[in-house]
């Protein structure tokens, strides 16, 4: 056993099992698992208040896994890792990569820092099945339509890895316990005063245990019927366990383990396995297309949309915002969203028309999603939308944005989130409105009318 520690940094890995970079640290000597919150280096892209409600439970559940053995802080990465370094005598630095182009960036610096102090570094892969620059077409270049994507240049390559097992005894170095400048949990700030995030306890459990529940979950009572079912937001048929895989505390390869040994002794339709493991790639390829085009979160992919004549509507904003556009199923999904941090993947491309309809700039969407969804939005927006127009990547014709109307007629709509809308019929809620003037008010009434926001003009 070597005399110095090794360090290993937490990011969006709070797991113990499937976890490379801590099993690599474990088989060279004692351990210093820590956790650093860097809002420095995250700038305008830090988490939002379910993220850091998200993040608080995660942490909690991780320091109990490790048995008070994880050092948390707060502050500039670099710096934290130099100090830490040089106080613990630490030679080596091991750490999960991320893929946002802001970790990018500063995971880049951090590794040149310590080189040049002669420390190691060494990053592994624990979130994605396929790393971004080994999936490319034959001329060298990144592919931009998913199904050649997934198709041949995923599925065309050799299978993923089995999952990592966890360490069986890890070595905890002791004099960890007194690291200058750790801090409790509680002093990260993470929790809202206000004490909001009380609602999303009830629908969600974060930590390693609480992902693998959710997955049990789904694969015994939500992936038979999976790839029909999906379509429709009122049915309980989607995984829900994006946050768990953003914050890592179930990967990619765990999920397509546990499918796999579930369709070889279960009777599950080789079609519902098939389209989950696509709905999986997409997420493959949301990080895939933000690692090739980094400026995606900030600008559109294609130029020519950098001049589009967004409008300035604090008003029309925060209609949608409140979910009071006056399409029901994007009523219910943005409602959803603010009580509950989810919103199902078909409301979120109905959604992304309503945003187009109002012309808001789609900076805004993103940003009011990033704060209501319990993780940043920006992997994940391209495809899927998240309050954001598919014009900041648009791969997709104009044909396949989804109508909110049509999509609501046909769709199963969570009505337990907009009960009023439900008691209308859609026509006449708008010509009530019409008649009235084009006022927020059912002609009559008294109560509000979802169409107000048209002029006789859209009738």
């Amino acid at each position: 056993m070597a005399d110095s520690p090794v360090i290993f940094w937490f990011r969006q890995d709070l797991r113990l099992a499937d976890n490379p970079g801590l099993a690599a640290a474990t088989q060279q000597g004692s351990v210093v698992p820590i956790y650093i919150l860097d809002n420095e280096s995250s700038g305008s892209w830090s988490m939002g208040g379910a993220g850091r409600w998200w993040l608080h439970r995660s942490l909690q559940k991780l320091e109990q896994q490790l048995h008070g053995h994880l050092r948390l802080f707060c502050g500039n990465a670099d710096d934290i890792l130099q100090q830490l370094t040089t106080e613990l005598g630490a030679q080596r630095v091991f750490w999960n990569r991320c893929y946002e182009p802001w970790r990018i960036a500063r995971d880049r610096q951090i590794k040149e820092s310590l080189n040049l102090a002669g420390i190691a570094a060494q990053s592994f892969n624990a979130s994605l099945l396929w790393e971004p620059w080994e999936v490319l077409k034959a001329d060298g270049t990144p592919y931009k339509v998913f199904t050649p994507y997934y198709r041949n240049g995923c599925l065309g390559r050799n299978a993923p890895r089995n999952p990592v097992d966890p360490p069986v005894s890890a070595d905890f170095y002791p004099s960890a316990a007194i690291v200058a400048g750790a801090c409790r949990l509680e002093e990260l700030g993470l929790l809202s005063r206000q004490g909001w995030y009380k609602k999303l306890e009830q629908h969600w459990l974060p930590g390693e245990e609480g992902a693998h529940q959710r997955l049990n979950d789904f694969v015994s009572t939500g992936l038979d019927g999976y790839r029909q079912g999906r379509d429709f937001p009122a049915l309980e048929q989607t995984s829900r366990l994006s946050p768990h895989l953003h914050f890592g505390e179930i990967s990619p390869h765990q999920i397509r383990r546990s499918l796999l040994t579930a369709a070889a002794t279960g009777n599950i339709p080789e079609a519902d396995l098939d389209h989950f493991f696509s709905e999986l790639a997409w997420r493959e390829f949301s990080y895939y297309q933000l690692y090739h085009n980094p400026h995606l979160p900030e600008a559109p992919l294609r130029v020519e949309f950098q001049r589009f004549p967004w409008l300035k509507d604090e008003g029309g904003l925060r209609f949608w915002q409140r979910g009071l556009t006056g399409y029901p199923l994007v009523d219910a999904g943005m409602r959803e969203l603010w009580q509950t941090g989810f919103m199902h993947n078909r409301v979120r491309m109905v959604v992304v028309l309503s945003g187009e309809n109002l012309m808001l700039p789609w900076q805004q969407g993103e940003s009011w999603s990033r704060d209501c969804l319990w993780m940043p939005t920006w992997p994940a927006i391209p495809q899927a939308g998240s309050g954001l127009p598919v014009v900041a990547l648009m791969l997709l014709p104009y044909f396949r944005i989804f109508n909110p109307v049509t999509q609501g007629q046909k769709s199963l709509i969570p009505w337990r989130l907009c009960p009023t809308l439900c008691a209308r019929d859609w026509g006449f809620a708008r010509q009530a409105c019409m008649r009235s003037g084009g006022t927020n008010r059912l002609a009559g009434t008294g109560e509000y009318c979802p169409w107000g926001r048209l002029s006789a003009a859209d009738s």
